[in-house]
């Protein structure tokens, strides 16, 4: 909370949660929960005061103490630069408070970057230092989800549809490479969503020009989609299951029909074609759905990728 208190949100000593706790116990089942916020002016505001900082420290400690933890999980996000050092100095307390216990911390997955700036900023700075976080994190979750127009290059290099991905398999080996780079692979964890993500796409002549988000979806969400709409959804570039699809009235412009596209176009992907052969034939711009989620095959692929790599695991965001 605002003054550093950890605030049990889970319920974590009662009902569901006390049967599944105790039953993994039994089978010696390491139990490490999360703390989290998104809050950046709450976390500097807190570690960056020194006394502040001890007492936020004291709550998780003495969170983890009673209800006999094997650990606990970091994950503060929406941090400053500004805060890097204090949040480095946090975790170097932290873990000495912590002693054997593990100390897990959860981070956003860092884009090259080559692939995330057209031009290289002349001071780039981040909220994490990758230095420290190697040297007082047991481990380190790598949060490789949610990439969506972050890598330019890989947006450059399929314009050809719709590009907005959970996770693509080429970004996130090259988060894989970079993080590396500084954390020891049998410290790193890769995470890996469940979910995907429905866009409102704009399109204009040559490009799919902007996506608007306009919700998220578990599976049983986006088979209510595909069977509303009727429509087969296949894989897309990025290596997950997609679809595009319109919500037009008859008064729109009647793009849908009126337009030829390439003849292997897929099922998938027709509402999507027929809005750029609009935009491209008229000079106007078009709308259209777009959904894009990580299947059990995306899974499977990035579960690969971990192996390859010689990681520590795989997390799921979320069962």
């Amino acid at each position: 909370q605002s003054d550093g208190d950890i605030k049990d949100l889970m319920g974590i000593t009662k009902g569901s949660w006390k049967k599944l706790i105790s039953a993994a116990k039994k089978q010696k089942v390491l139990i490490v929960p999360t703390i989290t916020t998104s809050n950046g002016s709450i976390v500097h505001a807190i570690l960056s005061d020194e006394d502040a900082r001890e007492d936020h420290i004291k709550s998780i400690l003495s969170v983890v103490k009673k209800q006999k933890f094997d650990g606990i999980d970091i994950d503060y996000e929406g941090k400053f630069s500004i805060t890097k050092d204090s949040f480095s100095l946090f975790l170097k307390e932290l873990k000495k408070g912590l002693g054997k216990k593990i100390l897990s911390c959860t981070i956003e997955a860092r884009t090259p970057p080559e692939d995330l700036y057209r031009t290289l900023p002349a001071d780039l700075a981040y909220a994490n230092d990758y230095d420290a976080i190697a040297k007082y994190c047991d481990r380190v979750n790598i949060m490789a989800y949610d990439q969506q127009r972050a890598d330019l290059t890989l947006n450059d290099a399929n314009k050809g549809e719709p590009y907005i991905p959970v996770s693509d398999d080429a970004w996130v080996r090259k988060v894989l490479s970079f993080t590396l780079q500084t954390i020891p692979k049998e410290k790193v964890v890769l995470g890996l969503a469940t979910y995907g993500h429905q866009y409102e796409v704009l399109v204009t002549p040559n490009q799919y020009t902007e996506y608007r988000r306009s919700g998220a979806f578990n599976l049983p969400g986006i088979e209510k989609k595909i069977d509303k709409y009727d429509i087969e959804p296949s894989r897309s570039k990025a290596g997950e299951l997609a679809f595009s699809f319109s919500d037009l009235t008859e008064h729109a412009p009647q793009f849908i029909t009126n337009f030829s596209i390439p003849k292997n176009t897929p099922e998938s992907l027709v509402v999507a074609a027929r809005s750029l052969a609009y935009a491209n034939a008229t000079g106007n711009s078009a709308v259209f759905q777009y959904i894009t989620w990580s299947d059990a095959e995306a899974i499977k692929d990035k579960i690969s990728l971990a192996q390859e790599f010689g990681l520590r695991g795989v997390a799921l965001f979320k069962i």
